[in-house]
């Protein structure tokens, strides 16, 4: 309407659109109020995406609170919706315990993690970091004569594969020396 208003008189423009004069006004006066607030969202969004949008409003507010901005949590959530910032809800994670599953292997070190000669006892292990955004899985093999890492492999999915690299890696630093009857891959069948 504003840049009708330099065409046209603006009674006549309030009577095409059926609105008051002061309702026009209060409109005009309101656009071009400052937003008090423009501090406040700048800080909201700068904490929600330092915290990758995992931040509801409550904890926005809180971090807004340490950093001295006082401001309550209801106009946090306001303006949040109104800079349409929705934090991620956290997924469940899945418990469903129906007894034991699969096959347990027998405890052959019984809590014996001393060995007497080099490749007698090697224990692995399946460790997740993250890295970034992302996960990586690492497998060792350590031999726990001396605690050296015989073998290892790295994947971004901890699966079968990644182990069963891992031990031909292992099984390919043995020198070849008669194989003993006792050698076994515990909990692999």
């Amino acid at each position: 309407m504003l840049e009708l208003r330099q065409i046209y008189p603006l009674a006549n423009l309030l009577k095409i659109a059926g609105l008051a004069r002061s309702t026009f006004y209060y409109q005009q006066k309101a656009l071009q109020k400052e937003d008090k607030y423009a501090n406040v969202k700048c800080r909201i969004k700068a904490v929600f995406e330092k915290n990758k949008g995992r931040y509801g409003y409550r904890r926005i507010t809180a971090a807004l609170r340490q950093e001295g901005t006082l401001i309550n949590h209801k106009a946090v959530q306001r303006l949040m919706g109104m800079l349409q910032l929705k934090s991620r809800v956290r997924i469940k994670k899945y418990r469903k315990y129906e007894g034991q599953l699969g096959h347990v292997a027998k405890n052959i070190l019984e809590r014996d993690f001393k060995a007497e000669r080099p490749n007698e006892k090697w224990v692995t292990d399946v460790t997740q970091f993250k890295i970034g955004d992302q996960k990586l899985y690492l497998s060792p093999i350590m031999d726990l004569y001396n605690g050296e890492i015989v073998a290892y492999e790295m994947a971004k999915r901890p699966l079968f594969n990644m182990v069963g690299s891992m031990l031909r890696k292992a099984f390919t630093k043995l020198k070849p020396e008669p194989r003993r009857e006792s050698w076994r891959l515990v909990g692999l069948s």
